[in-house]
């Protein structure tokens, strides 16, 4: 098996995990799952990834990452400000 496959396999996994868990506890948050699903990828992004070359995919994951990063940054401004009793309608 190729790392890659390992990774989706592992991921995939990862994922049933987090929604079996929110679905037993009856409460669902895309939110929460989007950050564990998040977390998920990045550990498994260590993993396999090699330390002396750097391969062509990679650069893709790594557009991913910052996608991920910004929308992390959203949900936690979003949460601060709900915190604080402000809305911002979007």
């Amino acid at each position: 098996m190729r790392k890659q496959q390992i990774a989706i396999f592992a991921l995939t996994l990862w994922l049933f995990i987090v929604t079996l868990y929110m679905l037993i506890s009856n409460r669902f948050d895309f939110e929460l799952f989007f950050v564990l699903f998040f977390i998920g990828i990045l550990i498994i992004l260590q993993f396999i990834e090699p330390n002396y070359v750097k391969p062509g995919y990679l650069r893709y994951i790594r557009y991913l990452i910052a996608m991920g990063i910004v929308i992390f940054g959203i949900i936690v401004a979003q949460k601060v400000m709900e915190i604080l009793g402000l809305e911002i309608v979007l």
